[in-house]
C-alpha cells in the first residue's frame, strides 16, 4: 500500500513550466520555498522543518538533523506544505525557476529512489523523501560536475524536478554505458552506475572547451539529461554582461565573435 499521498497533476507552458496539483480533502504536497504560484481558496499553507514524510525523524534534534542535511545540497532548512482542508478538490501550482522542463518521477514506478542534481528537486506529494546522497567515489566527487552531494528522492509518490532547456530521457540496457557532459545530468535511477572519465589529450585538454571530465552512466536504469545547465547560462549571461562589444551586426562584433569562439558555435 502507498504510503506517500496519491496526487493528480498538470503540466503547463512550454519554455516556461508550472506545475498543477490537484488536491484531494486532506492530501498534501509539499515544494521548495520559492517555487510556490498560485492555490485556490481552502488550501492552508504550513512552513516545516524538512520534507514531512513518514519515516522523518522525531523529537526537536532529530528534525533540526534531518532538516540540516538539506543546507548540504544547497537548500533551505524549511520546506512548505499545502494542504486541502475543504471538502472539494482544490489545486495548488508550482512554477519552474528558470527556463526548462518540469519533470514527473513516478518513484513507485520507477521502482526505487532517483539520484538528481542538487538544485533540481520543485515538490513532491507528501510522504516523498527528499535527502542526500554522498558520491562514493573521490574523483566523482570532486570532479562530477555537482560536487559529493546530490538530492536523493525516495518513497513511493510523485516528486517533480526541473531541469534547464530540453531535457530528455534515456533507458540505459545492462552494461550500456553513456558519456554526458558533467552539468547535464539531471537525474538518475538508483540502479544506474555513475562515475567520471577525464578526457584526455592535450588538446582536448587545452583547446577543448567542453571540459576535462565526462559524466558516464552504465546502465541498466533510467537518465534524464538537460541540454541547457543553469550554470552555462548563467556563465554565458555574465559573460555578456561584463564584456564590452560591439551590437551584433556590425563588422567588429563579427570579428570580435570569431576570435571570442561565438562565431563557431
Amino acid at each position: 500500500m502507498a504510503q506517500a499521498h496519491e496526487i493528480d497533476y498538470r503540466i503547463v507552458g512550454e519554455e516556461m513550466q508550472y506545475v498543477e496539483i490537484e488536491l484531494d480533502p486532506n492530501e498534501t504536497a509539499v515544494a521548495e520555498a520559492g517555487s510556490f504560484m498560485l492555490m485556490d481558496e481552502g488550501i492552508q499553507m504550513q512552513t516545516i522543518f524538512g520534507d514531512g514524510s513518514a519515516n522523518a525523524p522525531t523529537g526537536v534534534l532529530g528534525k533540526l538533523f534531518s532538516a540540516g542535511k538539506r543546507l548540504l545540497t544547497g537548500e533551505s532548512l524549511f520546506m512548505t506544505a499545502y494542504t486541502n482542508i475543504a471538502h472539494g478538490k482544490k489545486r495548488v501550482s508550482f512554477a519552474s525557476p528558470y527556463p526548462g522542463k518540469i519533470i514527473p518521477l513516478d518513484l513507485l514506478r520507477l521502482g526505487g529512489p532517483v539520484v538528481c542534481q542538487k538544485d533540481a528537486f520543485l515538490c513532491a506529494a507528501k510522504g516523498v523523501s527528499v535527502g542526500i546522497a554522498l558520491q562514493r567515489r573521490l574523483g566523482t566527487g570532486l570532479f562530477g560536475g555537482e560536487g559529493f552531494i546530490m538530492q536523493k528522492l525516495e518513497g513511493d509518490g510523485m516528486a517533480f524536478v526541473h531541469a534547464g532547456g530540453h531535457v530528455f530521457e534515456r533507458e540505459l540496457q545492462p552494461g550500456e554505458l553513456v558519456k554526458i557532459d558533467t552539468g547535464c545530468v539531471v537525474a538518475y535511477t538508483h540502479t544506474v552506475d555513475f562515475d567520471i572519465q577525464f578526457v584526455g589529450g592535450i588538446k582536448n585538454t587545452i583547446f577543448g572547451g567542453e571540459g576535462l571530465f565526462f559524466a558516464t552512466l552504465r546502465g541498466p536504469g533510467k537518465v534524464w539529461i538537460q541540454t541547457l545547465p543553469v550554470s552555462r547560462l548563467a556563465s554565458r549571461i555574465l559573460s555578456y554582461g561584463t564584456t564590452n562589444r560591439k551590437e551584433e551586426g556590425s563588422l567588429l562584433g563579427g570579428i570580435g565573435n570569431l576570435l571570442d569562439g561565438d562565431g563557431f558555435r
